[in-house]
């Protein structure tokens, strides 16, 4: 389960990043790390070796990020939302 969380963040991050130059390195102290492979370069470690939840959240925070999904029930909701804290009951 641990690996999994992990390496389905990395796996978003290059779908992000259309790219597949992202993986992890797991420690021996169980941390992990992310890593970036770029063709004729070293690899370079990227930030510091985490724990779990911080490694998913780093990783989700890293590279272009995808702009969130809104609906029209969405904007329409958050419309009322906006009228009804305006007004004064």
């Amino acid at each position: 389960m641990r690996s999994t969380r992990a390496a389905s963040a990395v796996e978003r991050l290059n779908r992000r990043a259309q790219t597949q130059q992202y993986s992890m390195l797991k420690l021996a102290d169980e941390r992990l790390q992310l890593i970036q492979r770029v063709p004729g370069k070293p690899m370079e470690k990227i930030g510091q070796p985490l724990e779990l939840d911080e490694f998913v959240a780093f990783v989700n925070g890293h590279g272009p990020q995808t702009p969130r999904r809104v609906s029209k029930l969405d904007v329409q909701f958050e419309k009322n939302m906006r009228n009804k804290k305006s007004d004064p009951e």
